[in-house]
Protein backbone atom coordinates (compact mmCIF):
# COMPACT_ATOMS: atom_id res chain seq x y z
CA UNK A 1 0.00 0.00 0.00
CA UNK A 2 1.72 3.04 -0.63
CA UNK A 3 0.89 6.26 1.83
CA UNK A 4 -0.56 9.70 0.21
CA UNK A 5 2.34 12.36 -0.39
CA UNK A 6 1.96 14.74 3.19
CA UNK A 7 1.34 17.66 1.68
CA UNK A 8 -1.75 15.87 -0.49
CA UNK A 9 -4.30 16.88 1.69
CA UNK A 10 -2.79 20.11 2.59
CA UNK A 11 -2.50 20.73 -1.11
CA UNK A 12 -6.65 19.75 -1.44
CA UNK A 13 -7.69 21.95 1.35
CA UNK A 14 -5.56 25.20 -0.32
CA UNK A 15 -7.18 24.86 -3.77
CA UNK A 16 -10.44 24.09 -2.47
CA UNK A 17 -10.05 27.56 -0.23
CA UNK A 18 -8.74 29.20 -3.35
CA UNK A 19 -11.85 28.19 -5.35
CA UNK A 20 -14.08 29.69 -2.78
CA UNK A 21 -11.87 33.08 -2.38
CA UNK A 22 -12.21 33.02 -6.36
CA UNK A 23 -15.91 32.85 -5.97
CA UNK A 24 -16.20 35.59 -3.68
CA UNK A 25 -13.73 37.27 -5.65
CA UNK A 26 -16.37 37.41 -8.41
CA UNK A 27 -19.36 38.17 -7.02
CA UNK A 28 -20.49 34.80 -6.16
CA UNK A 29 -21.74 31.58 -8.16
CA UNK A 30 -25.08 30.53 -9.25
CA UNK A 31 -28.43 30.67 -7.79
CA UNK A 32 -30.12 27.10 -7.74
CA UNK A 33 -32.40 26.47 -11.05
CA UNK A 34 -35.50 28.16 -11.48
CA UNK A 35 -38.12 27.08 -14.50
CA UNK A 36 -37.70 28.24 -17.40
CA UNK A 37 -41.06 28.27 -19.92
CA UNK A 38 -41.17 28.62 -23.81
CA UNK A 39 -43.25 31.90 -24.54
CA UNK A 40 -44.14 33.14 -28.42
CA UNK A 41 -45.80 36.58 -29.47
CA UNK A 42 -49.41 37.35 -29.71
CA UNK A 43 -51.56 35.43 -32.81
CA UNK A 44 -52.64 38.18 -35.21
CA UNK A 45 -55.95 37.70 -34.01
CA UNK A 46 -55.21 39.34 -30.70
CA UNK A 47 -53.10 41.89 -32.18
CA UNK A 48 -56.34 42.53 -34.14
CA UNK A 49 -58.19 43.76 -30.98
CA UNK A 50 -55.41 46.29 -29.31
CA UNK A 51 -55.79 49.47 -29.72
CA UNK A 52 -51.97 49.56 -31.89
CA UNK A 53 -53.54 46.37 -33.70
CA UNK A 54 -56.32 48.66 -34.97
CA UNK A 55 -54.13 51.94 -35.76
CA UNK A 56 -51.64 49.76 -37.76
CA UNK A 57 -54.76 48.27 -39.59
CA UNK A 58 -56.03 51.77 -40.70
CA UNK A 59 -52.88 52.75 -41.78
CA UNK A 60 -52.51 50.00 -43.74
CA UNK A 61 -55.57 49.76 -45.34
CA UNK A 62 -54.29 51.80 -48.59
CA UNK A 63 -51.31 49.77 -48.57
CA UNK A 64 -52.45 46.01 -48.58
CA UNK A 65 -49.47 43.60 -48.23
CA UNK A 66 -46.93 46.30 -47.83
CA UNK A 67 -44.91 47.39 -44.55
CA UNK A 68 -45.10 51.00 -43.40
CA UNK A 69 -41.68 52.54 -42.29
CA UNK A 70 -40.82 55.66 -40.35
CA UNK A 71 -36.58 56.64 -39.74
CA UNK A 72 -35.77 58.05 -35.76
CA UNK A 73 -33.11 59.83 -36.38
CA UNK A 74 -33.56 62.37 -33.61
CA UNK A 75 -33.30 60.90 -30.41
CA UNK A 76 -35.73 62.55 -28.49
CA UNK A 77 -38.57 61.61 -30.72
CA UNK A 78 -36.86 57.99 -30.74
CA UNK A 79 -37.26 58.01 -26.60
CA UNK A 80 -40.56 60.09 -26.63
CA UNK A 81 -42.30 57.26 -28.70
CA UNK A 82 -40.64 54.08 -27.30
CA UNK A 83 -42.49 55.88 -23.88
CA UNK A 84 -45.59 56.11 -25.74
CA UNK A 85 -45.66 52.70 -27.46
CA UNK A 86 -44.91 51.31 -23.48
CA UNK A 87 -47.89 53.65 -22.21
CA UNK A 88 -50.20 52.27 -25.17
CA UNK A 89 -49.52 48.02 -25.38
CA UNK A 90 -52.30 46.27 -24.00
CA UNK A 91 -51.22 42.58 -24.22
CA UNK A 92 -47.46 42.18 -24.69
CA UNK A 93 -43.99 44.44 -24.71
CA UNK A 94 -40.95 42.71 -25.82
CA UNK A 95 -37.95 44.33 -25.83
CA UNK A 96 -34.10 43.30 -26.70
CA UNK A 97 -30.99 45.29 -26.01
CA UNK A 98 -27.13 44.59 -25.98
CA UNK A 99 -26.87 47.08 -22.65
CA UNK A 100 -29.06 48.41 -20.37
CA UNK A 101 -27.15 52.03 -18.79
CA UNK A 102 -28.45 53.50 -15.25
CA UNK A 103 -29.90 57.47 -16.10
CA UNK A 104 -32.80 59.44 -16.52
CA UNK A 105 -34.26 57.55 -19.63
CA UNK A 106 -33.86 53.88 -18.33
CA UNK A 107 -35.61 54.97 -15.11
CA UNK A 108 -38.35 56.26 -17.02
CA UNK A 109 -39.01 53.48 -19.38
CA UNK A 110 -38.65 50.81 -16.28
CA UNK A 111 -40.78 53.14 -14.37
CA UNK A 112 -43.50 52.61 -17.33
CA UNK A 113 -42.79 48.97 -18.02
CA UNK A 114 -44.06 48.66 -14.26
CA UNK A 115 -46.84 50.61 -14.93
CA UNK A 116 -47.72 48.60 -18.42
CA UNK A 117 -47.55 44.82 -16.14
CA UNK A 118 -49.54 46.47 -13.23
CA UNK A 119 -51.58 47.20 -15.96
CA UNK A 120 -51.74 43.20 -17.03
CA UNK A 121 -49.56 44.10 -19.69
CA UNK A 122 -46.80 40.63 -20.18
CA UNK A 123 -43.11 41.99 -20.38
CA UNK A 124 -40.36 40.51 -21.72
CA UNK A 125 -37.03 41.58 -21.03
CA UNK A 126 -34.17 40.04 -23.00
CA UNK A 127 -30.62 41.55 -22.21
CA UNK A 128 -26.98 40.47 -23.68
CA UNK A 129 -25.67 39.22 -20.11
CA UNK A 130 -22.43 41.42 -20.69
CA UNK A 131 -24.41 44.67 -21.23
CA UNK A 132 -26.27 43.68 -17.54
CA UNK A 133 -23.08 44.01 -15.76
CA UNK A 134 -23.81 45.57 -12.25
CA UNK A 135 -27.77 45.85 -13.18
CA UNK A 136 -28.42 42.02 -11.44
CA UNK A 137 -30.29 43.23 -8.19
CA UNK A 138 -32.51 46.02 -9.92
CA UNK A 139 -32.96 42.94 -13.15
CA UNK A 140 -34.06 40.63 -10.34
CA UNK A 141 -36.85 43.40 -8.75
CA UNK A 142 -38.28 43.81 -11.88
CA UNK A 143 -38.43 39.98 -12.73
CA UNK A 144 -40.53 40.00 -8.83
CA UNK A 145 -43.31 40.72 -10.94
CA UNK A 146 -45.83 38.38 -11.94
CA UNK A 147 -46.50 40.20 -15.25
CA UNK A 148 -42.33 40.48 -16.08
CA UNK A 149 -39.93 38.08 -17.27
CA UNK A 150 -36.16 38.89 -18.05
CA UNK A 151 -34.15 37.22 -19.24
CA UNK A 152 -30.14 37.61 -19.87
CA UNK A 153 -28.84 36.35 -22.88
CA UNK A 154 -25.13 34.21 -23.40
CA UNK A 155 -24.78 34.35 -19.43
CA UNK A 156 -21.44 33.63 -17.17
CA UNK A 157 -22.29 32.73 -13.51
CA UNK A 158 -19.62 34.04 -11.73
CA UNK A 159 -17.76 37.87 -11.92
CA UNK A 160 -21.28 39.73 -11.95
CA UNK A 161 -21.22 42.43 -9.16
CA UNK A 162 -18.88 44.43 -11.46
CA UNK A 163 -17.04 45.36 -15.33
CA UNK A 164 -13.48 44.48 -13.67
CA UNK A 165 -14.94 41.44 -11.80
CA UNK A 166 -16.62 40.12 -15.12
CA UNK A 167 -13.74 41.10 -17.21
CA UNK A 168 -11.29 38.63 -14.81
CA UNK A 169 -14.48 36.04 -14.57
CA UNK A 170 -14.36 36.05 -18.57
CA UNK A 171 -10.63 35.50 -19.17
CA UNK A 172 -10.78 31.94 -19.02
CA UNK A 173 -13.25 31.64 -21.33
CA UNK A 174 -12.55 34.38 -23.53
CA UNK A 175 -12.83 32.79 -26.81
CA UNK A 176 -16.78 32.15 -26.22
CA UNK A 177 -17.08 35.17 -23.61
CA UNK A 178 -16.36 37.55 -26.70
CA UNK A 179 -18.80 36.95 -28.64
CA UNK A 180 -22.58 38.80 -27.76
CA UNK A 181 -25.73 38.78 -28.38
CA UNK A 182 -25.79 42.62 -30.21
CA UNK A 183 -29.39 42.69 -31.42
CA UNK A 184 -31.87 45.59 -30.25
CA UNK A 185 -35.71 45.43 -30.70
CA UNK A 186 -38.30 47.26 -29.20
CA UNK A 187 -42.08 45.58 -30.19
CA UNK A 188 -45.10 46.22 -28.35
CA UNK A 189 -48.40 44.36 -28.40
CA UNK A 190 -46.56 42.56 -31.92
CA UNK A 191 -48.21 45.50 -34.25
CA UNK A 192 -45.25 47.74 -33.92
CA UNK A 193 -41.52 47.30 -33.89
CA UNK A 194 -38.35 49.71 -33.50
CA UNK A 195 -35.70 48.07 -34.99
CA UNK A 196 -31.91 49.91 -34.82
CA UNK A 197 -28.80 51.20 -33.34
CA UNK A 198 -29.92 52.28 -29.59
CA UNK A 199 -30.02 50.58 -26.75
CA UNK A 200 -31.02 51.38 -23.28
CA UNK A 201 -29.40 54.72 -21.98
CA UNK A 202 -28.95 58.24 -21.68
CA UNK A 203 -26.37 58.88 -24.61
CA UNK A 204 -28.64 57.02 -27.19
CA UNK A 205 -31.60 59.74 -26.83
CA UNK A 206 -29.91 63.02 -26.49
CA UNK A 207 -30.15 62.76 -22.64
CA UNK A 208 -26.59 62.50 -21.84
CA UNK A 209 -24.06 65.32 -21.19
CA UNK A 210 -21.36 66.21 -22.84
CA UNK A 211 -21.18 63.91 -25.62
CA UNK A 212 -24.49 61.86 -27.19
CA UNK A 213 -24.62 59.11 -29.93
CA UNK A 214 -26.30 60.23 -33.58
CA UNK A 215 -28.15 57.42 -33.59
CA UNK A 216 -30.77 55.76 -36.21
CA UNK A 217 -34.13 53.57 -35.70
CA UNK A 218 -36.76 52.28 -37.90
CA UNK A 219 -40.07 52.14 -36.79
CA UNK A 220 -42.06 49.32 -38.99
CA UNK A 221 -45.14 48.47 -38.80
CA UNK A 222 -47.20 45.46 -41.15
CA UNK A 223 -46.50 41.88 -41.87
CA UNK A 224 -42.62 42.44 -41.23
CA UNK A 225 -43.57 42.74 -37.57
CA UNK A 226 -44.62 39.07 -37.58
CA UNK A 227 -40.94 37.77 -38.41
CA UNK A 228 -39.38 40.65 -36.14
CA UNK A 229 -41.61 39.15 -33.32
CA UNK A 230 -40.35 35.75 -34.62
CA UNK A 231 -36.62 36.42 -34.28
CA UNK A 232 -37.62 37.39 -31.01
CA UNK A 233 -39.17 34.54 -29.72
CA UNK A 234 -36.26 32.28 -31.49
CA UNK A 235 -33.94 34.49 -29.42
CA UNK A 236 -36.43 34.27 -25.62
CA UNK A 237 -36.34 30.58 -26.43
CA UNK A 238 -32.75 29.51 -26.94
CA UNK A 239 -30.93 27.40 -24.23
CA UNK A 240 -28.71 31.01 -24.23
CA UNK A 241 -31.37 33.05 -22.56
CA UNK A 242 -31.43 32.16 -18.82
CA UNK A 243 -33.56 33.78 -16.22
CA UNK A 244 -32.32 36.41 -14.48
CA UNK A 245 -33.26 34.52 -11.09
CA UNK A 246 -30.71 32.11 -11.49
CA UNK A 247 -27.88 34.61 -10.83
CA UNK A 248 -29.89 37.27 -8.62
CA UNK A 249 -31.97 36.55 -6.15
CA UNK A 250 -34.79 39.27 -4.94
CA UNK A 251 -37.96 39.12 -2.98
CA UNK A 252 -41.15 38.52 -4.43
CA UNK A 253 -42.17 41.67 -4.28
CA UNK A 254 -38.87 43.87 -4.72
CA UNK A 255 -40.51 45.15 -7.41
CA UNK A 256 -42.98 47.51 -5.20
CA UNK A 257 -39.64 48.67 -3.61
CA UNK A 258 -37.80 49.30 -7.13
CA UNK A 259 -40.78 51.38 -8.23
CA UNK A 260 -41.19 53.54 -5.19
CA UNK A 261 -37.37 54.91 -5.55
CA UNK A 262 -37.76 55.19 -9.67
CA UNK A 263 -41.54 57.17 -8.93
CA UNK A 264 -39.39 59.35 -6.19
CA UNK A 265 -36.65 59.93 -8.33
CA UNK A 266 -38.53 60.93 -11.63
CA UNK A 267 -40.90 63.17 -9.43
CA UNK A 268 -37.65 65.58 -8.45
CA UNK A 269 -36.59 65.50 -11.82
CA UNK A 270 -39.85 66.42 -13.19
CA UNK A 271 -39.33 69.73 -14.38
CA UNK A 272 -36.06 69.53 -16.09
CA UNK A 273 -35.49 70.65 -19.50
CA UNK A 274 -35.72 67.01 -21.14
CA UNK A 275 -38.99 66.05 -19.48
CA UNK A 276 -40.35 69.29 -20.41
CA UNK A 277 -39.27 68.34 -23.94
CA UNK A 278 -40.51 64.58 -23.41
CA UNK A 279 -44.26 65.44 -22.66
CA UNK A 280 -44.61 67.91 -25.86
CA UNK A 281 -43.03 65.82 -27.97
CA UNK A 282 -45.15 62.75 -26.42
CA UNK A 283 -48.48 65.20 -26.61
CA UNK A 284 -47.50 65.70 -30.45
CA UNK A 285 -47.53 61.74 -31.22
CA UNK A 286 -50.40 61.14 -28.83
CA UNK A 287 -52.91 62.42 -31.77
CA UNK A 288 -53.58 59.48 -33.65
CA UNK A 289 -50.61 59.41 -35.65
CA UNK A 290 -48.11 58.47 -33.41
CA UNK A 291 -45.23 59.02 -36.22
CA UNK A 292 -45.53 62.41 -39.28
CA UNK A 293 -45.57 60.30 -42.16
CA UNK A 294 -45.20 56.42 -43.18
CA UNK A 295 -43.31 55.38 -46.19
CA UNK A 296 -44.59 52.08 -47.61
CA UNK A 297 -42.97 49.12 -49.31
CA UNK A 298 -41.56 45.35 -48.92
CA UNK A 299 -39.73 44.46 -46.22
CA UNK A 300 -37.71 41.80 -45.13
CA UNK A 301 -36.18 41.18 -41.65
CA UNK A 302 -32.80 39.63 -41.21
CA UNK A 303 -31.37 38.34 -38.12
CA UNK A 304 -28.36 35.75 -37.13
CA UNK A 305 -28.89 32.26 -36.31
CA UNK A 306 -29.74 33.16 -31.97
CA UNK A 307 -27.07 30.27 -31.25
CA UNK A 308 -24.19 32.18 -33.03
CA UNK A 309 -22.62 33.77 -30.01
CA UNK A 310 -21.73 30.21 -28.53
CA UNK A 311 -20.16 29.03 -32.00
CA UNK A 312 -16.79 27.76 -32.57
CA UNK A 313 -14.64 29.30 -34.74
CA UNK A 314 -15.78 32.03 -38.06
CA UNK A 315 -19.28 30.77 -39.31
CA UNK A 316 -19.80 30.81 -43.57
CA UNK A 317 -20.54 33.56 -44.39
CA UNK A 318 -23.98 32.37 -45.91
CA UNK A 319 -25.39 31.45 -41.95
CA UNK A 320 -24.98 35.06 -41.15
CA UNK A 321 -27.54 38.29 -41.06
CA UNK A 322 -24.55 39.88 -43.25
CA UNK A 323 -24.29 37.10 -45.88
CA UNK A 324 -27.84 37.47 -46.38
CA UNK A 325 -27.92 41.26 -46.64
CA UNK A 326 -25.03 41.08 -49.14
CA UNK A 327 -26.92 38.23 -51.17
CA UNK A 328 -30.29 40.78 -51.36
CA UNK A 329 -28.68 44.09 -51.62
CA UNK A 330 -25.33 44.23 -53.73
CA UNK A 331 -25.30 47.40 -55.45
CA UNK A 332 -25.52 48.30 -58.86
CA UNK A 333 -25.65 51.79 -59.51
CA UNK A 334 -25.16 53.32 -55.91
CA UNK A 335 -24.31 52.30 -52.15
CA UNK A 336 -24.67 54.93 -49.04
CA UNK A 337 -23.16 53.70 -45.97
CA UNK A 338 -23.56 55.16 -42.55
CA UNK A 339 -21.52 53.15 -39.97
CA UNK A 340 -20.34 53.61 -36.28
CA UNK A 341 -17.50 51.55 -36.84
CA UNK A 342 -15.84 50.84 -40.22
CA UNK A 343 -13.42 48.16 -39.95
CA UNK A 344 -13.77 46.85 -43.67
CA UNK A 345 -10.84 44.43 -43.65
CA UNK A 346 -8.55 43.79 -47.05
CA UNK A 347 -11.15 42.03 -47.92
CA UNK A 348 -13.96 44.25 -47.93
CA UNK A 349 -11.59 47.53 -48.72
CA UNK A 350 -10.84 45.43 -51.85
CA UNK A 351 -15.24 44.73 -52.58
CA UNK A 352 -15.63 48.50 -51.85
CA UNK A 353 -12.53 49.59 -53.92
CA UNK A 354 -14.24 47.37 -56.79
CA UNK A 355 -17.63 49.06 -56.71
CA UNK A 356 -16.23 52.43 -57.02
CA UNK A 357 -13.99 51.56 -59.92
CA UNK A 358 -16.82 49.78 -61.71
CA UNK A 359 -18.93 53.05 -61.34
CA UNK A 360 -21.04 52.45 -58.51
CA UNK A 361 -21.09 55.63 -56.66
CA UNK A 362 -20.00 54.83 -52.95
CA UNK A 363 -20.31 57.05 -49.98
CA UNK A 364 -19.51 56.30 -46.96
CA UNK A 365 -19.89 57.93 -43.64
CA UNK A 366 -18.02 56.79 -40.48
CA UNK A 367 -16.63 58.22 -37.27
CA UNK A 368 -13.31 60.50 -37.16
CA UNK A 369 -10.60 59.51 -35.25
CA UNK A 370 -11.78 62.68 -32.50
CA UNK A 371 -15.19 61.22 -32.03
CA UNK A 372 -15.36 57.71 -31.47
CA UNK A 373 -15.64 55.89 -28.72
CA UNK A 374 -13.44 52.89 -29.69
CA UNK A 375 -9.86 54.71 -31.19
CA UNK A 376 -9.16 50.61 -31.09
CA UNK A 377 -11.48 49.89 -34.00
CA UNK A 378 -10.53 53.56 -36.01
CA UNK A 379 -6.88 52.13 -36.23
CA UNK A 380 -7.39 49.22 -38.25
CA UNK A 381 -9.98 50.91 -40.50
CA UNK A 382 -6.90 53.89 -41.24
CA UNK A 383 -5.19 52.25 -43.45
CA UNK A 384 -7.13 51.40 -45.93
CA UNK A 385 -8.72 55.04 -46.21
CA UNK A 386 -6.20 56.25 -49.34
CA UNK A 387 -6.67 53.06 -51.01
CA UNK A 388 -10.51 53.38 -50.63
CA UNK A 389 -10.38 57.08 -51.90
CA UNK A 390 -7.52 56.97 -54.55
CA UNK A 391 -10.57 54.53 -55.96
CA UNK A 392 -13.53 56.96 -55.87
CA UNK A 393 -15.20 55.79 -52.73
CA UNK A 394 -16.35 59.46 -51.03
CA UNK A 395 -15.51 59.40 -47.48
CA UNK A 396 -16.75 60.97 -44.57
CA UNK A 397 -15.69 61.32 -40.71
CA UNK A 398 -17.85 62.89 -38.22
CA UNK A 399 -16.36 65.39 -36.42
CA UNK A 400 -16.51 65.62 -32.60
CA UNK A 401 -17.16 69.10 -32.56
CA UNK A 402 -19.54 70.96 -34.59
CA UNK A 403 -21.19 74.15 -35.33
CA UNK A 404 -25.20 74.61 -34.87
CA UNK A 405 -26.96 74.21 -31.77
CA UNK A 406 -30.11 72.13 -33.38
CA UNK A 407 -30.48 68.21 -34.35
CA UNK A 408 -29.58 68.03 -37.76
CA UNK A 409 -30.75 65.58 -40.65
CA UNK A 410 -28.24 63.00 -39.27
CA UNK A 411 -29.56 62.95 -35.71
CA UNK A 412 -26.57 64.87 -34.21
CA UNK A 413 -27.16 66.36 -30.94
CA UNK A 414 -27.85 69.69 -30.14
CA UNK A 415 -24.48 69.40 -27.79
CA UNK A 416 -21.19 69.84 -29.18
CA UNK A 417 -19.86 66.91 -28.80
CA UNK A 418 -21.26 63.78 -30.60
CA UNK A 419 -19.98 60.25 -31.49
CA UNK A 420 -21.96 58.21 -34.60
CA UNK A 421 -23.73 55.01 -33.64
CA UNK A 422 -25.65 54.52 -37.07
CA UNK A 423 -25.75 51.20 -38.30
CA UNK A 424 -27.71 51.62 -42.26
CA UNK A 425 -26.94 51.56 -45.56
CA UNK A 426 -28.97 52.34 -48.92
CA UNK A 427 -28.91 50.39 -51.98
CA UNK A 428 -29.86 52.14 -55.48
CA UNK A 429 -31.69 54.59 -54.82
CA UNK A 430 -34.77 51.94 -53.51
CA UNK A 431 -33.24 49.06 -51.04
CA UNK A 432 -32.60 50.40 -46.95
CA UNK A 433 -31.28 48.81 -44.56
CA UNK A 434 -31.30 49.93 -40.78
CA UNK A 435 -30.26 47.17 -37.64
CA UNK A 436 -27.66 46.57 -35.34
CA UNK A 437 -24.81 45.33 -37.33
CA UNK A 438 -21.76 47.45 -37.77
CA UNK A 439 -19.30 47.17 -40.78
CA UNK A 440 -16.98 45.55 -39.10
CA UNK A 441 -15.47 41.61 -38.63
CA UNK A 442 -17.16 41.54 -34.67
CA UNK A 443 -20.77 42.33 -36.22
CA UNK A 444 -20.08 39.91 -39.42
CA UNK A 445 -18.58 36.73 -37.64
CA UNK A 446 -18.57 37.49 -33.95
CA UNK A 447 -21.93 39.06 -32.29
CA UNK A 448 -25.14 38.26 -33.13
CA UNK A 449 -27.41 41.34 -34.94
CA UNK A 450 -30.87 41.87 -36.38
CA UNK A 451 -32.20 44.39 -38.93
CA UNK A 452 -34.32 45.14 -41.56
CA UNK A 453 -34.47 45.36 -45.22
CA UNK A 454 -37.06 47.75 -46.61
CA UNK A 455 -37.45 48.48 -50.52
CA UNK A 456 -38.95 51.79 -50.63
CA UNK A 457 -38.32 54.80 -52.63
CA UNK A 458 -39.47 56.93 -50.32
CA UNK A 459 -37.60 55.64 -47.60
CA UNK A 460 -34.59 55.74 -49.24
CA UNK A 461 -34.94 59.00 -50.20
CA UNK A 462 -35.65 60.10 -46.26
CA UNK A 463 -32.09 58.21 -45.90
CA UNK A 464 -30.41 60.31 -48.42
CA UNK A 465 -30.99 63.22 -46.26
CA UNK A 466 -29.59 61.98 -43.80
CA UNK A 467 -26.60 60.71 -45.23
CA UNK A 468 -26.19 64.43 -47.02
CA UNK A 469 -26.24 65.79 -43.41
CA UNK A 470 -23.72 63.36 -42.70
CA UNK A 471 -21.25 64.70 -45.03
CA UNK A 472 -22.43 68.49 -44.32
CA UNK A 473 -18.29 70.31 -43.73
CA UNK A 474 -19.89 71.57 -40.59
CA UNK A 475 -20.17 68.63 -38.92
CA UNK A 476 -17.69 66.24 -40.87
CA UNK A 477 -14.31 65.60 -42.45
CA UNK A 478 -14.27 64.77 -45.88
CA UNK A 479 -11.11 62.78 -46.26
CA UNK A 480 -9.22 63.24 -49.47
CA UNK A 481 -5.35 62.95 -51.18
CA UNK A 482 -4.08 65.84 -52.24
CA UNK A 483 -1.48 66.30 -55.16
CA UNK A 484 0.85 64.14 -53.52
CA UNK A 485 -1.05 61.05 -52.80
CA UNK A 486 -0.97 62.01 -48.80
CA UNK A 487 -4.20 62.03 -46.84
CA UNK A 488 -5.92 65.36 -45.76
CA UNK A 489 -9.14 66.49 -44.27
CA UNK A 490 -11.47 68.80 -45.47
CA UNK A 491 -13.95 70.91 -43.47
CA UNK A 492 -15.56 74.16 -42.14
CA UNK A 493 -14.90 76.25 -39.17
CA UNK A 494 -17.14 79.72 -39.24
CA UNK A 495 -18.93 79.01 -42.86
CA UNK A 496 -14.88 78.97 -44.36
CA UNK A 497 -13.27 76.10 -45.76
CA UNK A 498 -9.82 74.20 -43.71
CA UNK A 499 -7.53 71.80 -44.91
CA UNK A 500 -6.12 69.92 -42.17
CA UNK A 501 -2.86 67.34 -43.04
CA UNK A 502 -2.73 65.85 -39.54
CA UNK A 503 -5.78 63.74 -38.28
CA UNK A 504 -7.06 65.43 -35.84
CA UNK A 505 -7.24 63.20 -32.21
CA UNK A 506 -5.45 63.92 -28.76
CA UNK A 507 -2.37 61.84 -28.53
CA UNK A 508 -3.89 59.39 -26.42
CA UNK A 509 -6.32 58.12 -29.19
CA UNK A 510 -3.75 57.90 -31.89
CA UNK A 511 -1.85 55.67 -29.49
CA UNK A 512 -4.83 53.75 -29.17
CA UNK A 513 -4.97 53.45 -32.61
CA UNK A 514 -1.50 52.83 -33.56
CA UNK A 515 -1.19 49.58 -30.51
CA UNK A 516 -4.68 47.79 -32.26
CA UNK A 517 -2.52 47.44 -35.68
CA UNK A 518 0.28 47.15 -33.71
CA UNK A 519 -1.44 43.85 -32.18
CA UNK A 520 -2.92 42.86 -35.20
CA UNK A 521 -6.72 42.71 -33.46
CA UNK A 522 -8.51 44.14 -36.71
CA UNK A 523 -10.39 40.76 -37.19
CA UNK A 524 -11.52 40.63 -33.45
CA UNK A 525 -13.10 44.15 -33.86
Amino acid sequence: MTTPDAAGPSLARRGVWLLALACLLLAGCAAAPLPREHSFALPPWEVADTALGEWTARQAADHPGLSGFTLLADGRDAFALRALLTLRAERRLDIQTYLMGDGLTTRVLLSRVLEAAERGVEVRLLLDDFGAVGQGDRLAALDSHSNIQVRVYHPLPVGRGSLATRVLATLPVLGRQHRRMHNKLWIADNALAIVGGRNLGDEYYSANEPRNFADLDLLTLGPVVAPLSMSFDLYWNHGLAQPIGRYHGAEPDAWRALKESLDAWLAEEADSDYFAALRQRQEERDRDRLVDELRWGEAEALWDPPGKPAWRGRPPLATTMAGQLWARAEPEESLSLVSAYLVPTAAGSRLLQALAESGVEVVVVTNALEATDVPMAHGVYAPHRAALVASGVALFELRAEHEGGEEDAIGVPGTSASTLHIKALAVDGERVFVGSANADPRSVWWNSEVGVLAVSRGLADDFEVLVEGGANPALSYAVLLDDQGRLGWLTQVDDRPVWLEREPGSAWRHFNAWLSRALRLERWL
